[in-house]
Order: C-alpha cells, then structure tokens, then sequence
C-alpha cells in the first residue's frame, strides 16, 4: 500500500488497533524515518482509547508499558538491544500476554513470535512511504487499502 500522508500511516495504525487483542505481536520494520514511529504512536493512542496521551519512543528505555480497556500494550524499541537474552530482563514473557508492538524486530531473532503481523516501511525516491503487511489474513478487508478508510 502507499501512503502518501503521515496521515495516511497514522489511519492504517488506527485500523490495525482496532483489529488487534491479548497475544498479538506487531512488528514494525524499516529505515530511520520511514514511519514507525509515526505508526506506533497512532496505533497506541488508538489502542488505548485515549488520543491525547504522551507517547514517548522507547529508544532508551528499551519497552514501555499502555494499559488499555483490553489488555496491556507494550511498545519495544530493540534498536539498542545489547543481546536477545536481555529480552527477560525488559518483562517479554508478561507483554506476550498482552499487545506488543515492536520496532527493529530484526533483534529477536528466535523470539520472533510466529503469528506476528509483520509490517515493513519503506521510504520511495519521492518521499512516499509504502508498506507491505504480511500475517492476519484472516483479519483483513478483500481489499488490503481499505484498511486507509476510516471506520474500517
């Protein structure tokens, strides 16, 4: 899909929370600047059903925790994972409880969790953004762009 907008990420975000629940995994790939940011600040606010709250990255502090009406959020940034055995020192036994969005999941390596929603972001020569989703196909519209609609 193209999105042309950050409008445009952050509607696909909403849409996808709207469709997430307890034991999901969504894994944002992607180049600096491509979006997940943009992506998982919609996506969480979306989530939790409070669309002014402060979603601040967790380059530094690896994960944070959302809680929402249907279960806890957790949002990772393993950009700065040291190794994937500290992945039990951030709590990742409990977030695979509840929603977890993660960004450089190229990290997990093994930890992976095989029914994730993997999201890739990419940036084009004229700035547009694309994206390629790729799990939940069960949850999915026929036709994957109407996830850009509002109210889908």
């Amino acid at each position: 899909m193209l999105l042309k907008t950050e409008a445009d990420t952050a509607q696909l975000a909403r849409t996808l929370a709207g469709l997430a629940r307890a034991g999901d995994a969504i894994l944002l790939s992607g180049p600096l600047g491509a979006g997940k940011s943009v992506f998982a600040r919609a996506f969480l606010r979306n989530f939790c059903a409070a669309p002014d709250m402060e979603v601040p990255s967790p380059t530094y502090t690896l994960v944070q925790a959302y809680d929402s009406p249907t279960a806890t959020a957790y949002h990772f940034d393993l950009w700065r994972l040291g190794s994937v055995e500290e992945l039990d020192e951030l709590g990742w036994d409990d977030a695979c409880e509840g929603v977890m969005l993660v960004e450089w999941p190229e990290r997990l390596e093994d930890m992976t969790p095989p029914d994730a929603l993997h999201i890739t972001l990419m940036v084009g020569a004229d700035g547009n953004r694309r994206v390629t989703l790729a799990g939940w196909a069960d949850r999915f519209p026929p036709q994957p762009a109407t996830l850009l609609e509002p109210g889908v």
